[in-house]
């Protein structure tokens, strides 16, 4: 079996490009090391790394690409990222990206922005399907809209929809008024509130 190595080295800039199926896929960093031996490709990205794969721009400390077709993309340190034809920032300490599946997994101190929504969400755990539009928030989720903001251990956004559905203590706050309930549904279109299981609130008149 034939293996190849790509040798350790240092470059002020490095910029590659490859076109795979209809996704153009390019990379830069300050250094790059790596192995194309077969079922081990990994190619590591280090220092002002960044990483574009159709709509989706990666920036990180390090950037790890592995599988054929650089198909698991795992970003650490500082990481920032947008999907630019939905207009979606993400902020996190570990982002990783499956190319095949569109899926992103944010872990740590996580920031999902939805701009075309004025939405802001936050978690310790986002997993985010790009073809679904859904989105999973877990650990100390946040979600800030305007004046309503949204807490609780789990929740469900459903970007076409314009859906929130909220589980794991949610409490939902829309100015002065206050809502608790086992289940909450929010409709972020109009800002309906839909509780069910041990309901209770408080509306300021």
């Amino acid at each position: 079996m034939n293996k190849r190595r790509l040798v350790p080295f240092l470059i002020l800039f490095f910029c590659g490009a490859v076109i795979i199926h209809a996704d153009i896929f390019t990379f830069k960093a300050d250094r790059m090391t790596g192995s194309r031996a077969s079922g081990k490709e990994i190619t590591i990205l280090m220092g002002n790394a960044e990483v574009r794969s159709d709509n989706l721009l990666l920036r990180a400390n390090r950037i790890e690409l592995q599988g054929d077709d650089n198909q698991f993309i795992d970003c650490t340190g500082e990481v920032w990222g947008r999907e630019e034809e939905k207009d979606i920032l993400f902020l996190t300490d570990r982002l990783r990206y499956d190319r095949k599946l569109k899926i992103a997994r944010l872990e740590g101190n996580s920031t999902l922005e939805d701009k075309k929504n004025e939405i802001v969400a936050k978690g310790r755990f986002i997993e985010y399907d790009d073809q679904a539009e859904v989105t999973v928030f877990q650990i100390g989720v946040r979600l800030f809209k305007e004046e309503m903001v949204c807490r609780s251990e789990y929740a469900v956004y459903r970007r076409t929809e314009k859906l929130l559905d909220l589980s794991g203590f949610p409490v939902v706050f829309k100015k002065d008024d206050e809502f608790r309930a086992d289940r909450i549904r929010v409709d972020l279109d109009t800002d309906d509130v839909t509780m069910e299981g041990a309901v209770s609130g408080s509306i300021k008149n």
